[in-house]
């Protein structure tokens, strides 16, 4: 009792409670607390003194629906993750070394994070992102953590939110809620917890019940990181960790940045690359390289999906513009449409899935990008268009069993109109889950209602959690499953599927469907 009035004094002298008793008939704060939430205890939980996930979370209220849900989710929830496509660094997993400070781990590289901070004024300098030229910033985490803990409520009802609280929750068990009063007390046990072998990356990799991690990797990566963890012991039955092939930097010719780019896949590859048939063949052996440690997929991020087929006399005009440093945006467009059709043929050869993620204008802020470089919460999505800019590579491909083409767009307006209607046409294309802004509560229950009509439930390549924070994977796959049980469950309510159909749907889209879209059950090269 003692520890809800608290609460209402801190929440009144804070601005931040959050809806006025005036609008509950002029009924006290604690009374509408007691009231809306359920007595004494739930008055505790409220005031960040307790931190406690819901079971039902994210499921419908509707109680025909919510039992379906609920039974369906607790026969996917403990099958293993499989995580296809990520940004989780190798170098984490082939080293092993313990996490630093939560700070450190949770927030400084999380942009999803500290985008949100930086909306509210927050300057990043005052979250210890690292800039650019080295100007001082932030040095002492738990300032910058104090600071987390009081803007906390920003999260409030995004997917950011909803990670961070099964996060501190299942991961690090923490039993208060995260406020800036708490801010120093789940600091320090998050940081005791971090000092265990238990918290070690491969104990947390095994804990998650990961069966197979994919990174993602510049075309000259030499892989070193990839290497260590095959030759290691954990890798044996317990570690599987695959590099993805992503070649965009050496596709992009009229940046400043390709004339080392292109040095560097030389010295990868082991020789000059002098003309554009050489530059394919480069492509082509480090694929190779790539699968050999296991790669079962590539990777493409492109502004616009364009695709158009050039001679092979253009093309190398275009590089040798671009090997003289005289290469136009117009002539990278160009370039870039021919090489997706390139990598497809590719595909259709060596058997990488290719993946296609598009409608991402990036570094849209100039002042963070000058100052704190790429990825750093200033991308933004723009309106894209697949049906024309694809017909070029489906012409020549889409028909061919070899490839597999998983395509994921920033643009839900596309969803109905282009995505589901080419996924559910060509033989080749998979639609990726919902992607970046998009992998949330409401972005699932959109995709899924505007695709599964045309493109059906087996024409989408299942879930990957997409993230650079290794911490958040169970987390991301935990929320999609419940999404997707609620989704099936309110298909069974309606009598549109049978329950047992929906069983079966549920482990598809919760396993099946990754393992299969990125061909991890085929025996990878090299194991």
């Amino acid at each position: 009792m003692i520890c809800g009035i608290l609460f209402v004094m801190r929440a009144k002298r804070s601005g931040r409670l959050p809806v006025p008793s005036e609008h509950f008939g002029g009924s006290t704060d604690r009374d509408f607390m007691v009231r809306a939430i359920g007595g004494a205890t739930a008055i505790d939980d409220a005031a960040g003194e307790r931190l406690t996930l819901h079971p039902d979370r994210f499921f419908d209220p509707d109680p025909a629906v919510r039992r379906v849900a609920r039974a369906l989710y607790e026969e996917t929830r403990a099958l293993p993750l499989v995580c296809p496509h990520g940004h989780v660094e190798p170098r984490l997993l082939a080293e092993d070394a313990p996490f630093p400070e939560p700070t450190a781990l949770l927030l400084t590289p999380d942009h999803y994070i500290f985008r949100m901070l930086y909306s509210r004024g927050l300057p990043l300098e005052a979250l210890g992102i690292p800039t650019r030229d080295g100007t001082p910033v932030e040095q002492d985490p738990r300032t910058i953590w104090q600071r987390f803990g009081d803007h906390y409520y920003l999260f409030r009802g995004t997917p950011t939110g909803v990670w961070l609280e099964h996060e501190l929750a299942e991961v690090f068990g923490v039993t208060r809620r995260l406020t800036g009063e708490t801010a120093q007390w789940v600091y320090d046990e998050i940081a005791e917890k971090l000092q265990s072998p238990e918290f070690r990356p491969r104990a947390l990799f095994e804990r998650f019940h990961i069966e197979v991690l994919a990174t993602t990797d510049a075309a000259s990566d030499d892989l070193a990181h990839h290497r260590a963890i095959r030759a290691s012991d954990w890798a044996y039955g317990r570690g599987r960790v695959i590099p993805t092939f992503r070649p965009d930097a050496v596709l992009r010719i009229a940046l400043p940045t390709w004339p080392s780019e292109l040095a560097a896949l030389e010295q990868a590859h082991g020789a000059r690359v002098a003309d554009y048939g050489a530059f394919v063949r480069a492509l082509a052996e480090r694929r190779a390289v790539f699968r050999a440690l296991g790669a079962t997929a590539t990777d493409h991020a492109v502004v616009e999906p364009y695709t158009a087929r050039l001679p092979d006399e253009e093309a190398d005009r275009l590089f040798q513009r671009a090997r003289a440093g005289a290469a136009t945006a117009a002539d990278q467009r160009r370039f870039e449409a021919h090489l997706l059709l390139e990598m497809a043929r590719l595909s259709t050869e060596d058997g990488l899935v290719m993946q296609l993620h598009a409608g991402a204008l990036r570094d849209h802020n100039p002042h963070v990008f000058a100052r704190w470089g790429a990825d750093k919460g200033a991308d933004i999505p723009v309106a894209t268009e697949y049906t024309r800019n694809l017909q070029a590579l489906l012409a020549a491909y889409g028909n061919d069993p070899r490839l597999t083409l998983i395509l994921f767009t920033l643009d839900e307006a596309t969803y109905a109109r282009e995505l589901a209607p080419l996924a559910g046409h060509y033989p080749a294309v998979r639609l990726g889950p919902p992607w970046w802004f998009h992998d949330s509560l409401e972005g699932m229950r959109r995709f899924r209602e505007q695709t599964t009509e045309t493109a059906g439930l087996y024409n989408t390549a299942g879930f990957n959690d997409d993230t650079r924070a290794f911490c958040s994977i169970p987390a991301r796959h935990d929320l999609a499953r419940r999404v997707d049980a609620n989704f099936l469950a309110g298909l069974v309510a309606r009598h549109v599927v049978s329950l047992a159909d929906a069983r079966e749907l549920a482990r598809a889209l919760a396993y099946d469907l990754a393992r299969e879209t990125y061909k991890l059950d085929q025996p990878a090269e090299g194991r």
